[in-house]
């Protein structure tokens, strides 16, 4: 039975001009009336099911990936009578399909021209909507899933609109050490577990906040004030699944940045927030101490202080404002001098300038390299004229920061430095601390080893910090172990304190392995003692001196000992 009376034609067009005002809504899509007038056309059509389906391209089509939106099914057995088929002008696919049951009375040429007027309706609206889906995924998230930076920005200033920030925390993190996660688990892993860390933390936000990637490992999130307790709970360690079909779960750990935002906060641009957030974050992967750290006025000054450090630095270089101090390092047995460490110390405009204040801001970026060869060359040069007027001479240290691992002309570039002055390699020792876990081992080995081949001394400094001390000890054939002042029993610890147990036995390792052992940090006589009880026969500290220009310096190369120490009982 056609519909050629006047009164389904003006149902049609009635049910035609509600979808087209559901479908074109600038508010939020009804999708429950959508489907209901859909329904009533079907039926009115004698039709028995309506099936639309979206693909983002025709390989996603072909492969039958794409998402299938049922408009209308009344269950029965039914065959496809007509289907519309569009490609988009990003190349996405939009299709729409009616059935009809058999037996039932076919569609007249009338009632499929109207029905292909509601298909073309359908997906005019159908492509709209998903193609301002795929650009919202597109522009507020990035390649894996992750919401991102936009998105982020976007949350702020909703929020602001709706004046509800000064309920909320803002917080910046870094999982930590996941370059060591996908190096234990694997990247593929890995990948599974900073997604599982994610919605973890999602789903206890919940709604009222966001989480969001920066990139890498580096997140950005908003919650409530009364949620905060729990997010840092979960942000300080939790186990996450990495392995789907076994279970199999890896404890995560972030350092955390966090701004709680005040009363009546108002925020001007999302900068504001992200400034304090970052640098409150920033302390907390570098200071060495607190995992969490709350924003204060006292962290953008820090930050100011970095910058003009940053921006002195070139210039300072050129004027060659940072001068060699050399701490002696002592053999506590004769009392004589047996090495120094040289030390970096930064003289402008009268004042000292603290190295607390400027080497950790060189070690963020790669000036931290240049200064190193600053001091190597001015080293090499201090040895050249000792030689050169014939004094006695002792083995030079030199710290070497890891940001240089990576240079493969590493190696090539100290020599030419030490030779450029014809420096013996026997009086230089390069040192390389271990607190850093960024770099590979092999890079490391490699370097190590060059410098042992080329007859130049090589010591791993703060021994017992780091993160992975006894794979370096088994990996790399350093010279000389440096045992952090950590190690060191203090006044009140006997020699059966945990303290004093763990020296005696780094000591007796180091030694059995073929190495020097000289301790840091030696600043009692009853550290001495402990030295002497186990056989550590070099010290480095304020007991015996501290970092001494190159003049005060030259003259303990002339003595060589220092009898006022000697207590050789």
């Amino acid at each position: 039975m056609g519909i050629n009376d006047q009164e389904k034609l003006l149902e049609f067009y009635t049910l035609l001009e509600k979808l087209i005002r559901l479908l074109t809504t600038q508010e939020r899509m009804n999708t429950v009336e959508v489907k209901k007038t859909l329904a009533e056309m079907c039926k009115m059509f004698r039709l028995s099911k309506g099936v639309t389906q979206f693909f983002e391209g025709v390989n996603e089509e072909a492969s039958g990936q794409g998402e299938t939106l049922v408009a209308y099914d009344d269950g029965s057995d039914c065959k496809p009578v007509m289907s519309v088929r569009v490609i988009t002008r990003v190349r996405a696919v939009v299709t729409v399909t009616v059935y009809m049951q058999d037996g039932v009375e076919p569609l007249s040429d009338e009632e499929r021209e109207k029905i292909e007027l509601v298909m073309g309706t359908v997906l005019m609206a159908v492509s709209r909507n998903r193609m301002q889906l795929a650009i919202e995924r597109l522009a507020f998230h990035d390649e894996e899933g992750f919401r991102n930076l936009r998105a982020y920005m976007r949350t702020l200033g909703k929020l602001g609109e709706l004046h509800q920030l000064d309920s909320k925390v803002t917080l910046h993190y870094n999982l930590r050490h996941f370059s060591l996660v996908n190096q234990e688990i694997g990247k593929k892993a890995g990948d599974i577990a900073i997604r599982s860390h994610y919605n973890g933390l999602s789903m206890l936000i919940g709604v009222s906040g966001t989480v969001c990637r920066l990139g890498g490992d580096n997140f950005v999130a908003v919650c409530e004030k009364e949620q905060l307790d729990y997010v840092l709970d979960y942000l300080t360690e939790t186990p996450v699944q990495y392995d789907l079909n076994s279970g199999k779960r890896i404890m995560l750990s972030a350092t955390v940045g966090v701004y709680p935002l005040p009363k009546g906060f108002v925020m001007h641009n999302p900068g504001q927030i992200m400034d304090k957030i970052l640098s409150a974050s920033h302390s907390a992967r570098n200071g060495g101490k607190e995992q969490i750290v709350y924003f204060s006025e006292n962290l953008l000054q820090s930050k100011e202080r970095s910058m003009r450090v940053q921006q002195r630095f070139p210039e300072a270089l050129r004027n060659e404002e940072f001068h060699v101090f050399y701490q002696p390092k002592i053999d506590i047995k004769t009392g004589r001098l047996s090495g120094a460490e040289a030390l970096c110390r930064w003289f402008r405009n009268g004042e000292i300038v603290a190295p607390a204040d400027f080497i950790p801001v060189l070690e963020e970026t790669n000036e931290i390299c240049r200064l190193d060869f600053y001091m190597l060359e001015h080293v090499c040069r201090d040895i050249r004229r000792w030689l050169d007027e014939g004094r006695p001479l002792v083995r030079i240290s030199i710290n070497l920061s890891r940001k240089h691992m990576m240079d493969i002309d590493l190696l090539q570039n100290i020599i030419m430095i030490i030779d450029r002055y014809s420096v013996p390699h026997k009086y230089i020792e390069i040192e390389l601390t271990e607190t850093t876990t960024d770099v590979e081992f092999r890079d490391l080995k490699r370097v190590v080893g060059g410098l042992q081949a080329a007859g130049i001394c090589t010591s791993v400094d703060d021994f017992g910090i780091g993160y992975s001390s006894l794979n370096l000890l088994c990996d790399i054939p350093w010279n000389v172990l440096k045992v952090d002042r950590s190690f060191l029993p203090v006044e009140e610890e006997g020699m059966t304190s945990n303290r004093a147990i763990m020296f005696k036995h780094v000591v007796a390792m180091a030694q059995s392995l073929g190495m020097e052992c000289i301790a840091e940090g030696v600043e009692t006589q009853h550290q001495v003692e402990v030295l002497r009880e186990n056989n550590c026969e070099l010290a480095q500290g304020f007991f015996y001196d501290h970092p001494l220009p190159v003049e005060e310096f030259e003259s303990r190369l002339n003595s060589s000992s220092y009898p006022a120490f000697l207590d050789l009982k």
